[in-house]
């Protein structure tokens, strides 16, 4: 099964850094925050990357290019124009980076990449947020209730807009959050039917608008509630407090060994 992951936005909250490269490719511990979230999908035996690039999208791909020669021993003989690698580890990681277009929104994005899904069921994230969501039960929860799309929800103070839930999580609608009231919001970590490709217009489609929107009224998107850790990269502050946890060798998203 494919990964989807979101990474085309300006990142215009945190300018600080992604004024140089993509949100996305902006480091914890010295590695991408979509390293990260690529290490999580890795873990549960998803290695299929399809990145929906834009803004800078050559850094991405220019990082994946270079990846074996960041992670191995090399000797470079000058004189003979040659190069020996000395130890060949690497992710076992297939990786598409599709240029989805600068000022394409999410949702064009989603329906630029339909040609690498065909007619699959694949996941979509967001390619600024980690977590230690277990991949296994999202997967398992959504064959079982066998809806169109499936969404991860938790509850955090957060300034995002939340979603209504029915007591069988299915999703009933979206509304603003306040900072005093109990409700989910989404983050991500969905998965997707290949029908959702016939709820997005074009490349002005906001993913979380019209399409989400039409599946509700559809009765074709659920929610997964998780009760667990998640974290946004949104603002220098909210990557440093990433930062911190890394370093701090309790980072709760860090399930993999190594």
């Amino acid at each position: 099964m494919k990964v989807v992951i979101l990474a085309g936005g300006l990142g215009t909250r945190i300018s600080e850094e992604s004024h140089l490269k993509p949100k996305p490719m902006i480091e914890i511990g010295g590695k991408p925050i979509l390293w990260h979230i690529m290490k999580l999908y890795g873990y549960y035996g998803y290695n299929d990357f399809i990145i929906c690039a834009g803004y800078k999208q050559h850094v991405i791909k220019e990082w994946f290019a270079d990846y074996y020669l960041h992670n191995t021993d090399i000797t470079f003989d000058l004189k003979s124009n040659s190069m020996e690698v000395h130890s060949n580890y690497s992710e076992p990681w297939r990786v598409t980076v599709v240029d989805t277009g600068l000022n394409t929104m999410t949702g064009g994005r989603v329906k630029k990449i339909r040609k690498y899904i065909g007619n699959e069921t694949f996941m979509l994230t967001y390619g600024d947020g980690v977590s230690d969501i277990n991949i296994s039960e999202l997967l398992k929860f959504h064959r079982e209730h066998g809806k169109y799309c499936t969404m991860t929800a938790t509850n955090i103070v957060q300034r995002f807009g939340v979603l209504e839930i029915d007591e069988e999580k299915k999703v009933e609608g979206f509304r603003e959050k306040s900072d005093s009231d109990g409700s989910m919001i989404n983050v991500g970590f969905m998965v997707c039917e290949p029908e959702i490709f016939d709820y997005i217009e074009n490349d002005k489609t906001v993913l979380e608008k019209a399409p989400l929107e039409n599946l509700i009224a559809d009765g074709q998107l659920m929610a997964y509630e998780h009760e667990g850790f998640w974290q946004c990269m949104d603002t220098l502050r909210e990557k440093e407090k990433l930062e911190s946890l890394w370093e701090s060798g309790e980072a709760p998203w860090k399930v993999w060994k190594a």
